[in-house]
């Protein structure tokens, strides 16, 4: 990318931004962090100007947004069913088709798992913590696990549940391994799941592969959950699995394998098949 001058004032900052390609309010909420204001306040100051350092920043940022680093990174930061999470290049960002996973979750809790009073949930790969942070704040009483294999994700996890004040306990290793001999009302999981050969990966490279993508079809880590959750449920107990909106029939498939009944899918807002679930049998 050429160099680009320093904007004088917060009208040439926007346009600057906008001859790079970039959103206006992509534009409008880096700049705003440049210079330590509300996004309302540039409404009503065009002319103001844009300080040497607040400039620079700024132009360093809008640099990296057009070269699709997703914004989340940028700022810092991502809100996810009413929480605003701290994001890190360690973590996925969390995406709005997520939250169908924990609408889901949330109805089971006050439906078919009613009469657990401090239901038993875990969150497996839980990333930045956003579905079991999202989960503990929307029904306190659960008590809530998270699992990720990944040390610096975890980190980000933690720190968000301790900023928003909400007690996850926080689990290091891969999938159900680290809760060995546990059993829990409802497992949920948001796993890699896009294939080797999706067309869309390359453009995601900013973000950490292992939490895309298995590789192969994209069906590995879910194979492996579905297999291993019924070791790991309470009868009555259920699984959701968020997946790609071409894999639901295959993801269906392998919860009835695993002898989950009830097993049906759910749409996201855009209509699109987002998550399967199934519950264990009561004995």
């Amino acid at each position: 990318m050429t160099d680009t001058a320093a904007p004088g004032s917060v009208a040439q900052a926007l346009a600057m931004a906008r001859a790079l390609g970039l959103e206006r309010l992509d534009a409008q909420l880096l700049l705003a962090q440049a210079l330590q204001r509300p996004r309302a306040w540039l409404l009503a100051h065009d002319d103001d100007a844009v300080p040497t350092a607040a400039a620079q920043a700024y132009i360093a940022a809008c640099r990296l947004r057009a070269d699709d680093v997703p914004l989340a990174y940028l700022l810092g930061e991502r809100e996810f069913h009413g929480l605003r999470l701290a994001i890190t290049p360690a973590v996925l960002v969390p995406r709005p088709d997520t939250e169908t996973l924990v609408d889901w979750a949330l109805e089971l809790l006050v439906t078919d798992l009613v009469s657990h009073p401090a239901p038993r949930v875990a969150d497996l790969g839980t990333g930045s913590g956003a579905i079991a942070l999202a989960l503990k704040h929307r029904h306190a009483a659960a008590q809530v696990y998270a699992v990720d294999f990944d040390d610096a994700a975890l980190d980000v996890a933690r720190a968000n549940a301790q900023r928003l004040g909400l007690a996850v306990e926080f689990k290091a290793g891969d999938w159900l391994r680290p809760l060995a001999g546990q059993r829990f009302h409802l497992l949920v999981s948001n796993p890699p799941y896009i294939a080797a050969d999706d067309p869309h990966l390359p453009a995601l490279h900013h973000e950490p592969l292992q939490a895309l993508t298995p590789g192969g079809d994209g069906l590995a880590a879910i194979e492996q959950i579905a297999r291993d959750a019924p070791g790991h449920l309470l009868p009555g107990g259920w699984l959701l699995l968020e997946h790609g909106n071409e894999q639901a029939a295959a993801v269906r498939h392998l919860l009835t394998q695993a002898a989950f009944a009830a097993v049906h899918t759910r749409m996201d807002l855009a209509g699109r098949p987002r998550c399967s679930g199934g519950r264990m049998t009561a004995d």
